[in-house]
């Protein structure tokens, strides 16, 4: 593996984690160094913090906060 490559990966503990669960990465990005970006977008995906995933989780906090809210309105009114 390239130098730069080792050292850029270095620097981010996430793409370091993603090469130990994912060992195909280290073969791909030493015989292809230029998809370093490509090895990003993957990590980003695996460990869901895309914006896609980011919106998916503030809506399910939202909607378990609603959930609760109409659960403590219908105890209220029980009593």
């Amino acid at each position: 593996m390239r130098k730069e490559v080792f050292d850029y990966i270095q620097k981010k503990k996430t793409l370091q984690n993603f090469i130990r669960e994912q060992p195909i990465w280290y073969r791909k990005l030493s015989r292809n160094p230029e998809i370093l970006q490509d090895l990003e977008l993957a990590s980003m995906y695996h460990y869901k913090q895309t914006i896609p995933h980011k919106v998916q989780k503030f809506q399910d906090s939202v909607q378990m906060a609603s959930m609760m809210v109409h659960m403590f309105h219908t105890m209220k009114n029980m009593d």
